[in-house]
């Protein structure tokens, strides 16, 4: 494709001019010197880059195009999306030292060279990776930066060599030499494309890497390789993965898996690849715990002490499916050490991610004993677990039993309380209605007059570098932001910025009260004019609206449209005062998620104290 033949879409356009779709929208319908469309569908027009290039710096909407949405928009005239990927991972070859360009354009490459002699090699080779892994979101099962992070802690630190046998765009191994120290990180990829992005995103990294091409299940690249450490995501429900091929193979040491159990293929392979004693960490469908078909290799697995631990995740934290994911710890035997008798059951989420890593160090310095987390893990008998169905769901069995003390529950008893004594004050107050309906304006029609900047973070690797992030965890879980990133090309935030973050049908909000955040991934950012527009009467608003009025789908997942959200239109004085009363709200919310926290943990602290002894009720 040429470079006068070559479209973009509304979102491209957005980003080019670093506004929101709903802006693109407008412009649309409001310029009729605005270009057609040339391609595409009704839906998802496209538009000839070189038009959309004039307009928008005739129309004074930028002083000149961001270069890295000039170089990026060369790449994608190259090849169609199938190959885009061959162009991409050349351009990224070329960043770090390949001779000559052979399918990536010249005035691509020239775009691409000049972006990193501004920003760096590595940051121009992060952009590369993040925009295609965002272009192809669909078809990538890409693990998320902090799951990573978290799998990498769990097989560190120590570990000298880590191997990723499905390791796709390479974020797993890029985290293991983050976090786990590896020095020497190995892949194998099945798509050809892939594995070289995933080489370029290893090169980042500054350890010795190497991924190779091929299927590891059929035809492995790493035959007789004994690594410290395995982490992968592997392919759910894979259907087609060798069953027939493979009947005899030698790593089926726990059993043959069933064709419907692939995941069960994946954990053989690992523990095949790892050195006596070392670690393997594999992201699992929760649904490979207790499907009947697997319980036999479960309870091998169990009983010879490979499985050591079973961490449950809440849904969508594993990209490309909406259902729970538990985390596979397992330990290849090793001669001489001593099977253990029990194994760790975990829940966690990414705001007890350090904790729950923590209770895996203890769990291996001394397995029998039991963890002091109520409700969060415990270390459960094997032989309770190697039953009819060898149910190993970290949600079955998580009960408080022996780590209730009597010390304990009266402290945790007295926190509450005193949380509770402060809360009717924390109670908002309203006023009786008169059920008037109020004129509504569009966010997009605020953002045309001024009142309103809308900004949309697209999806990057959070580089635990840097500057804070606020993530979508802040949003609607609100812990608080832990993540780090370099700020080059990232959205700074400002105290009165409201962020919109999206989980399925749920939608959240929050204000931003304090300087030095950057806005996180697939992050909306609506930016009020202070004197027009009232920021928590705008995020309250924004919270209430059905999923029909304000989400839409992009690149498969659930966001934040801002073209279909309304807000109520009335004068600022009255706009202050909804605005103390959503304040008061937030803050009310903050409170009874503490509260319900604690309140949990010491019902079931009280109750299972009873039932052990460790309480005894009162006279």
């Amino acid at each position: 494709m040429s470079a006068d033949e070559a479209t973009v879409t509304a979102a491209d356009i957005a980003r080019m001019a670093g506004v929101g779709r709903a802006a693109v929208s407008n412009w649309r319908r409001r310029h009729e010197d605005f270009p057609e469309p040339v391609g595409g569908t009704a839906t998802s027009p496209a538009f000839s880059l070189k038009a959309v290039e004039t307009w928008l710096l005739s129309q004074g909407k930028v002083e000149e195009l961001p270069l890295r949405e000039r170089a990026w928009q060369q790449i994608r005239t190259a090849a169609d999306d199938l190959r885009l990927g061959e162009v991409v991972a050349e351009a990224t070859e070329l960043l770090h030292g390949r001779d000559r360009p052979e399918v990536v354009p010249a005035a691509a490459w020239e775009l691409v060279r000049r972006y990193a002699r501004e920003r760096g090699t590595a940051e121009a080779t992060r952009f590369l990776l993040d925009r295609y892994a965002d272009v192809h979101s669909r078809r990538l099962s890409e693990t998320p930066d902090e799951v990573a992070e978290f799998m990498a802690r769990l097989a560190g630190p120590g570990v000298r060599s880590v191997l990723d046998p499905a390791c796709g765009l390479g974020v797993l191994l890029a985290a293991a030499a983050r976090t786990a120290g590896a020095e020497q990180v190995l892949g194998q990829e099945h798509d050809g494309s892939l594995a070289r992005l995933a080489r370029s995103r290893l090169a980042l990294t500054g350890a010795e890497g190497e991924v190779r091409t091929g299927d590891s299940l059929r035809r492995d690249a790493w035959p007789g390789l004994a690594a410290d450490a395995v982490v992968c995501h592997p392919p759910f429900n894979e259907r087609h993965w060798g069953y027939d091929e493979l009947t005899g193979d030698l790593r089926w040491e726990y059993g043959l898996p069933p064709k419907t159990e692939s995941e069960l293929a994946w954990v053989q392979h690992a523990l095949a690849h790892l050195k006596p004693g070392g670690v393997a960490v594999l992201l699992m469908p929760a649904i490979a715990a207790n499907r009947r078909s697997g319980r036999r290799i479960r309870s091998n697995l169990l009983r010879r002490g490979a499985l050591q631990a079973v961490i449950g995740l809440p849904p969508k934290m594993a990209s490309g499916t909406g259902l729970p994911v538990h985390v596979w710890v397992l330990r290849r035997p090793a001669a001489g050490n001593r099977t253990p008798s029990r194994v760790l059951l975990a829940e966690a989420e990414p705001a007890t991610f350090d904790a729950v890593a923590e209770q895996w160090r203890a769990f291996l310095a001394d397995p029998e004993a039991e963890p002091g987390r109520p409700g969060e893990s415990r270390t459960v008998p094997i032989i309770e677990l190697v039953d009819e169905d060898v149910d190993i769901t970290p949600a079955r069995h998580l009960r408080t039993g022996e780590q209730v003390t009597a010390a304990g529950y009266l402290s945790a008893r007295e926190h509450l309380l005193r949380r509770l004594g402060r809360l009717p004050s924390l109670v908002p107050e309203a006023a009786p209605g008169t059920g008037r309906e109020l004129p509504m304006v569009a966010l997009s029609e605020l953002e045309r007059i001024g009142a309103l900047t809308v900004r949309q973070a697209g999806r990057y690797e959070i580089d635990h570098s840097g500057e804070p992030v606020m993530t979508d965890r802040h949003v609607l879980d609100g812990a608080a932001p832990e993540a780090r990133t370099g700020p080059e090309g990232r959205i700074r935030l400002e105290p009165g910025d409201v962020v919109v973050a999206t989980r399925g049908s749920v939608l959240a909000t929050a204000v931003v009260e304090e300087p030095g955040l950057l806005l996180g991934p697939r992050l909306t950012l609506l930016r009020p004019d202070p004197g027009r527009l009232d920021p928590f009467f705008l995020a309250g608003f924004v919270r209430t609206l059905s999923p029909p009025a304000a989400l839409g789908t992009q690149s498969g997942s659930t966001r934040f449209d801002p073209r279909r959200a309304q807000v109520p239109r009335i004068l600022p004085a009255e706009q202050a005062r909804y605005g103390t009363a959503f304040r008061k709200i937030f803050v009310f919310e903050a409170e009874l998620r503490e509260i319900a926290l604690n309140a949990g943990l010491t019902a079931e602290a009280i109750a299972r104290g009873l039932s052990t002894g460790a309480l005894d009720p009162l006279p």
